[in-house]
């Protein structure tokens, strides 16, 4: 099934979220969130293997630097795959691919390039004029 996945793109004529797109999006989500755990663990080996009792300051500094911007992507990878697990939940429940604002067809160009999203483009695109509109007041 994942080779057929993989070689299957989802298009507006067939029906929205049917079998076939909901597998494809699933095993996306899937593989990219294997892929992020990957990495994870990755940078704690990376981070495990690295000493910081540096003999120079400046390197010393350094390291500690490298070290909280690896700590930080790590939490910003945590709470994507957070999401991830949502959006997984969400095609378990028949939500997936509908805005939470509208109830409508978030589109699958969209999803493909973002499979997380939870709203439309438009209702997105409100959703942030509204975030500016009370972070400038």
């Amino acid at each position: 099934m994942a080779t057929k996945t993989k070689e299957y793109k989802p298009h507006d004529k067939e029906k929205f979220m049917g079998k076939r797109q909901l597998a494809y999006f699933r095993e996306k989500l899937r593989a990219w969130k294997a892929d992020i755990q990957r990495e994870s663990a990755e940078t704690l080996e990376t981070l495990q293997e690295h000493n910081l009792n540096h003999p120079d300051i400046a390197d010393r500094a350094s390291s500690e630097s490298d070290r909280s911007i690896e700590l930080r992507a790590r939490d910003r990878q945590r709470k994507l795959i957070s999401k991830i697990d949502q959006a997984l939940a969400r095609i378990d429940d028949g939500s997936y691919g509908y805005c939470e604002d509208t109830g409508e067809p978030i589109s699958l160009q969209r999803l493909d390039a973002r499979p997380i999203a939870t709203l439309s483009l438009e209702a997105q695109e409100r959703h942030e004029r509204r975030e500016k509109v009370y972070r400038d007041e």
